[in-house]
């Protein structure tokens, strides 16, 4: 199969919410993306809060990996991976693994000492290859979210 693999432009940006979305309803989770093309546009154009590349075949993009740096006390400078997504009828045909790729280079080029991100424990397919990479699943390691009510109730707190 022959694909492309490139940095995202802002006019992609339609078809990346897209995909954001194509995995929130296998998900079941449909409701909660609240994201818009106009959020992702300034977000990553405007601000440069994110990186995104997206794997095209046949001039369609058909995948996409959505990075951030972050900061580790440990470490220093690292890239989170916050979504690797790749359409359903396109799993399997390697795009998925030339994404990874591409974000494990972009974090090389920018000398991080750690690449992180989730997987979901039921992901076994995921889990599977990014063990096969070398990558390290953390299972000591909880992720742990405050979601908007919570923030709003805890910022009162004196």
């Amino acid at each position: 199969m022959d694909y492309t693999i490139r940095e995202a432009k802002r006019s992609d940006m339609k078809i990346v919410l897209e995909l954001i979305k194509e995995l929130a309803a296998h998900e079941g989770h449909l409701e909660d993306v609240e994201v818009t093309v106009e959020d992702l546009e300034k977000e990553g154009f405007d601000q440069g809060n994110f990186k995104c590349f997206v794997a095209e075949v046949s001039g369609r993009i058909e995948g996409m990996a959505l990075v951030y740096f972050r900061f580790s006390t440990w470490k220093g400078r690292t890239v989170h991976l916050e979504d690797l997504i790749v359409r359903e009828n396109m799993r399997g045909t390697g795009l998925g693994g030339a994404l990874y790729q591409e974000v494990v280079k972009f974090g090389h080029q920018h000398g991080v000492k750690r690449i992180e991100w989730v997987v979901s424990e039921g992901n076994t397919n995921a889990i599977e290859f990014y063990e096969n990479t070398g990558a390290q699943i953390k299972e000591s390691w909880r992720t742990v979210h405050m979601e908007e009510s919570g923030i709003e109730e805890n910022a009162k707190k004196k």
